[in-house]
């Protein structure tokens, strides 16, 4: 079988630090200890990857689900700031992407439709006319194969899934690989790989909604986010691109500097209208680092607490979405109901409806 395989991202690390110093005496570690069954029978375990200065990232290998993200602050007290559930069930029943991988196609695809050489593909669509986050039955709803590693340095956990040909609608058998990896620096890496024996768009991301100043703190409003972007893709009413790259200076998707999330997150404006606040793609312009392939992409700042988070990837572009559709109905970990704009996602990804956008970077694996 003839396979064409790519690192579809080299890495995404997110890093969260507070002015607290970090040690780097203790050995990292990661353990995996049973979490849940499947309805079906499938047997879920809990990976928890440790560092010297208490930060803790717990995954599960359904969904590849990021449970919790446990950090100090800057007085060295502990929070977990990631949004979630407490239990396997609610992830399962309704969950609007908490902590999970998604794909095969982060983000929506028109009206769930694309060609390749010719031949058109019908998705499975799940958004009104569109198809998002993979369809129906995504990569967040899949019991993932998971075992612990140990790197230089690094502690982690690496999930695999065979996507088999037409499911959701997408060609070829794919064969997918998405590392988590921690260090004591505080940082966690993503790395995402993809092997295909026949053409397909590929898109994965990283689903995490953040509080900084902890997942049951409130609202995220009082945020401080910095994009590394000068240009977003519009959306129309659906909230698929236009297929423009529109400067940012001087609208309400300016984050060039510093700003907080609230100040113009209720603007008037046509976009900000159509997303109901943020939930738009913006353009990174930073320049690549050499040694690692990545790029800055984002830094927000959590004035409360110390806490700062700072995002770098090798993908071109980034979803800042601020939980506009979140509406108390998710009652997460404990008894948390999670209201409008209590937290955030940053997905690293390419654009949106990428494979029916001929002037976009190619998804195409």
């Amino acid at each position: 079988m003839n396979k064409t395989s790519i690192r579809w991202a080299p890495a995404l690390v997110f890093a969260v630090s507070a002015c607290t110093g970090i040690a780097h005496a203790a050995e990292l570690n990661v353990v995996k200890e049973p979490f849940a069954k499947t309805p079906g029978g499938a047997e879920i375990d809990v990976y928890t990857l440790a560092n010297a200065n208490g930060v803790k990232i717990r995954i599960i290998n359904y969904g590849a689900i990021v449970l919790s993200i446990e950090t100090p602050d800057a007085k060295g007290n502990i929070a977990d700031i990631a949004l979630g559930y407490d239990n396997l069930d609610s992830y399962i029943k309704a969950t609007p992407y908490f902590g999970a991988i998604v794909g095969r196609y982060g983000n929506r695809i028109a009206k769930g439709k694309f060609s390749v050489d010719g031949k058109e593909y019908t998705l499975a669509v799940n958004n009104d006319e569109n198809a998002l986050h993979g369809g129906i039955v995504g990569f967040d709803k899949v019991v993932w194969n998971a075992k612990p590693i140990k790197r230089k340095r690094m502690a982690g956990v690496e999930l695999t899934y065979l996507s088999k040909d037409g499911e959701e609608g997408y060609p070829g058998n794919l064969e997918v690989k998405v590392t988590y990896l921690l260090n004591n620096q505080n940082a966690w890496t993503i790395e995402y790989e993809a092997t295909t024996d026949k053409a397909t768009p590929v898109n994965l991301t990283q689903h995490t909604y953040f509080n900084l100043a902890g997942h049951d703190s409130g609202d995220i409003l009082g945020h401080r986010l910095r994009l590394y972007a000068d240009k977003f893709t519009p959306v129309d009413e659906g909230l698929i691109p236009t297929g423009e790259l529109r400067p940012v200076e001087g609208t309400p998707m300016d984050f060039t500097k510093l700003k907080r999330i609230g100040k113009e997150v209720n603007a008037g404006t046509e976009q900000i209208k159509f997303g109901g606040g943020y939930d738009h793609n913006w353009v990174l312009s930073g320049e690549v680092n050499e040694r690692f392939g990545l790029r800055m992409a984002a830094r927000v700042v959590e004035p409360t607490t110390g806490r700062i988070l700072t995002v770098r990837t090798a993908e071109p572009g980034i979803q800042f979405y601020c939980g506009n559709f979140l509406d108390g109905t998710h009652i997460g970990k404990s008894g948390k109901a999670y209201q409008k704009r209590n937290g955030f996602c940053l997905e690293t990804q390419h654009f949106p409806d990428s494979p029916n956008q001929p002037g976009f970077p190619s998804t195409l694996l």
